[in-house]
């Protein structure tokens, strides 16, 4: 019976050490709870944040399409107007108009340089305004040099 009474004594003794050891204080179980929460919240944040760089990239890839398309029919007409000058040229035989075929050849140039330019593009995302921009200032430049040649053309 003392035997029993000191198997029961000893099982009673480890019991509680096993149970005071894995239990953590209040305190501990809010350092990891708060743990926990700050992993989690980070985890939201990457997430949020790689979500909102794959919808910036793909507004930018349509944004590209829709530019590149509407800046390839300003080219052909652009190709379109420099025929249709040198046809006239041509038609008008004067030797005053050599000045004029030579400024419809430079633009003829520059509508190939900005074809080229456009076709070549690469850059990212960061380099898209300041490209844009500045293609719009050269094909602007390229349609009023063909406005202001078709205006003297007809006077």
């Amino acid at each position: 019976m003392k035997k029993s009474i000191f198997t029961f004594a000893l099982l009673a003794v480890a019991l509680t050490t096993t149970l005071l050891v894995g239990c953590d204080s209040a305190a501990q179980k809010s350092d990891k709870a708060d743990t926990k929460l700050q992993d989690a919240t980070q985890s939201m944040n990457e997430a949020q944040k790689a979500a909102d760089e794959a919808a910036a990239k793909a507004t930018y890839a349509e944004a590209w399409k829709t530019y590149k398309l509407e800046s390839e029919t300003k080219i052909n007409d652009n190709d379109i107007s420099i025929a249709a000058l040198k046809a006239s040229i041509k038609k008008a035989g004067k030797k005053a108009d050599a000045a004029q075929a030579k400024m419809v050849d430079e633009l003829e140039e520059k509508n190939a340089k900005l074809k080229a330019r456009l076709n070549e593009y690469n850059a990212g995302q960061t380099e898209w305004e300041s490209f844009k921009r500045e293609f719009n200032h050269d094909m602007d430049g390229i349609g009023q040099s063909l406005k202001d040649l078709t205006v003297n053309n007809k006077k």
